[in-house]
């Protein structure tokens, strides 16, 4: 039996009330829903309560389901609603930078990108760009950041990223241009970093 029939076995089961169908459901899939809600909101705090509140609206609206896309795209689409709407919800809140530490229980510690295989300088060039690329993507706007990582790094098709956010394929397309326009447009102050045209 393939992964999308049994999801289709676990959202009958869950539409006739059977909670660890569901539970099932929740740990299939948590981990992927909490890696696209923080790559969207590059804090782990926020990716938590957007993937909790989109699989509430999941277990509420599970027997709206009907089949016709794959439940990874229409979980998609649920998180990406929920993250747009704590967007609207918190516009004013200030944004944590990069920068900044992490606090942990041993203490504080700056954010570092391993690669065992690079020199230190080309980690502190990858460093510097991931920081510059998570910052830019913080200043697009929401939808369009939405866009990027669906497509950039969840590796969802056009196709997918339509149905996920209901638009026509075209729209997608276009809009994804625009999106990346925008990034580069924020990112172009650091071109070389980039090797921008």
């Amino acid at each position: 039996m393939s992964s999308a029939q049994d999801d289709l076995v676990l959202i009958e089961r869950t539409k006739e009330g059977d909670r660890t169908a569901f539970n099932d459901l929740i740990y299939r899939y948590e981990r992927r829903a909490y890696q696209y809600a923080y790559r969207l909101t590059s804090s782990s705090e926020e990716a938590s309560d957007i993937v909790s509140d989109a699989f509430l609206r999941v277990f509420n609206a599970i027997h709206n389901f009907k089949g016709q896309s794959a439940f990874t795209t229409w979980l998609y689409r649920i998180i990406t609603n929920c993250y747009l709407d704590s967007r609207k919800k918190e516009r004013n809140r200030p944004t944590i930078s990069l920068d900044n530490a992490v606090a942990t229980d041993e203490g504080e510690f700056e954010r570092q990108v391993e690669d065992s295989g690079a020199t230190p300088d080309e980690e502190v060039e990858k460093f510097e760009r991931e920081r510059l690329v998570q910052r830019a993507l913080l200043r697009i706007p929401d939808y369009q950041r939405a866009m990027l990582v669906m497509y950039h790094v969840e590796n969802l098709s056009y196709e997918e990223i339509a149905e996920a956010l209901d638009l026509p394929i075209g729209t997608v397309k276009s809009r994804l241009n625009r999106a990346r326009l925008s990034l580069r447009d924020q990112l172009a102050k650091d071109k070389e970093l980039f090797q921008l045209g």
